[in-house]
């Protein structure tokens, strides 16, 4: 019964949080919103000291069950663990303590002192939003454009085409090598990666030694037939001493459930065998029930918003990113160093961003955390959904009127590749979709009627929304880009 309610909800789980790394269209996050802000790190990130303390206690009660039920990666790497058909497959193993409490050590050192892409690459759930975001997303897009094809010949538009792009070739190749690592350990161990290199699980181990209810032997039932441990993808049970690593269990129930004899019981204390069996026997639905919901108490549903609407500026041809002194960063994000102190790399901002204005920075030491250009859309100031999927705190909430307001950067015109000049044509393209009026149309030669228009910046009005960038039609650079600020301010 354990396993099978574990299974179950663990399936629940990452269908619905994988659906929430897939979804392009902004809605999703209203009903699961609250999956990744239920993730230990960004908890930690986000000083969202309630979640960190359920979660605390939930392992406390139930042992490693965030690692089994919760974690999308834990529960990823079992998945990918039952592409090896071979039945008993497993065995014990002692604990690598050599590699296990270093990798913590580095981990925490890391955040402390900033290191943003080795913070990130060892976080379990940053990882698993890099393989959904970078390699399952693209997929699913490219899925949902052959629907939307085959509906149009239907005369049916219940579907719509959206661009798909390599956002970053670095991130992809990290999340491609990730995915590869993963599936050798999965495939060859079970859960070797959550015991010996998730820093999540060393930190939540701790906890699980005291766990009040946990795995038991029952001496005189044990018939040392090893079904345990061949069965346990943890390799934390040594059938010969009648012992469990608790360190390492995350209650999967594999090792009750292949146990012939009964030996096994998930309960608070040790089996006494002088007692009457009778005294012994564990109510499994009481119990069953009592996990359930110690899981959902320690989510809470977030609130509907409205749907975005494109605003119909009209597509134009991709150009290249311009070489910004200071990376932009979203509104709510306060400074660029607030964003590397707390982000910790899940993508899902990037994944969310329905402007495709987000994606992974290049930058070695902030490898994976989301910066913004101008190629393939704009910052629209009416659009919020970066910081209302952020489960970290890196990007605050903030709402549509104070959007509007923040600067995150200016714009700055290149004179040398402006159309005007270059091409002779008349333009003003970046002053009619400036939506702060932040540029207007003046001539080159005040002292000459005949001088061409060109776009005059009041920097102190421009939010660095990107419109002009946008939609300036000078190839292959803009001439006019936008400069990011490394702290933002209202307006």
């Amino acid at each position: 019964m354990l396993r099978k309610i574990r299974t179950i909800l663990a399936a629940v789980v990452f269908i619905l949080i994988t659906l929430l790394f897939l979804d392009f269209t902004g809605t999703v996050h209203c009903w699961l919103g609250w999956l990744a802000k239920i993730q230990f790190l960004p908890a930690v990130m986000a000083l969202n000291v309630i979640v960190v303390v359920a979660l605390v206690v939930l392992t406390l009660f139930f042992g490693r069950i965030y690692c089994s039920v919760i974690c999308p990666l834990g529960i990823f790497q079992d998945v990918l663990a039952r592409f090896h058909r071979k039945k008993n497959k497993y065995s014990y193993s002692k604990e690598v303590k050599w590699l296990r409490y270093p990798v913590l050590v580095v981990f925490v050192l890391a955040g402390v002192a900033g290191i943003g892409s080795l913070f990130q690459l060892l976080a379990p759930y940053s990882a698993y939003g890099r393989i959904a975001t970078m390699i399952f997303q693209p997929i699913w897009k490219v899925a949902n454009n052959l629907l939307a094809m085959a509906a149009e010949r239907m005369e049916s538009y219940a579907f719509y085409s959206v661009d798909t792009w390599m956002r970053s070739l670095p991130v992809l190749v990290i999340a491609v090598v990730t995915l590869v690592v993963l599936f050798i350990l999965a495939w060859r161990g079970g859960r070797t990666y959550c015991n010996t290199i998730c820093p999540v699980g060393t930190i939540l181990s701790f906890f699980a030694r005291f766990s009040w209810l946990k795995i038991h032997f029952d001496a005189d039932k044990c018939k040392n037939c090893s079904l345990c441990s061949k069965n346990c993808k943890a390799a934390c049970i040594d059938f010969k001493t009648h012992t469990v690593d608790y360190s390492r269990c995350v209650v999967c129930g594999n090792c009750i459930d292949s146990c012939k004899f009964g030996a096994l019981k998930y309960s608070r204390q040790a089996t006494n065998a002088s007692k009457d069996s009778s005294s012994n026997a564990v109510d499994t639905s009481k119990r069953s029930f009592l996990l359930a919901s110690a899981l959902m108490t320690t989510a809470a549903m977030a609130q509907k918003k409205e749907k975005l609407m494109d605003g119909g500026i009209a597509e134009i041809e991709d150009k290249v990113a311009p070489e910004r002194q200071t990376p932009l960063t979203p509104p709510g994000s306060l400074s660029f160093q607030n964003l590397s102190t707390r982000c910790t790399g899940c993508q899902l901002c990037v994944s969310e961003c329905p402007n495709q204005v987000l994606r992974p920075s290049s930058d070695l030491m902030h490898l994976m955390q989301p910066t913004m250009s101008y190629e393939h859309g704009y910052c629209r100031p009416e659009c919020t959904s970066c910081s209302e999927v952020c489960p970290a705190g890196a990007i605050i909430k903030v709402d549509k009127a104070e959007k509007s307001s923040i600067q995150i950067g200016h714009a700055v015109w290149i004179k040398k590749n402006c159309v005007v000049l270059t091409d002779e044509v008349e333009c003003g393209n970046c002053a009619r979709h400036c939506p702060s009026g932040a540029i207007e149309m003046v001539p080159l030669d005040p002292d000459n009627e005949e001088s061409p228009m060109v776009p005059a910046i009041n920097e102190s009005a421009c939010i660095g929304c990107g419109a002009c960038e946008y939609v300036c039609p000078s190839r292959p650079f803009s001439a006019i880009y936008v400069e990011g600020h490394e702290v933002h301010k209202h307006i």
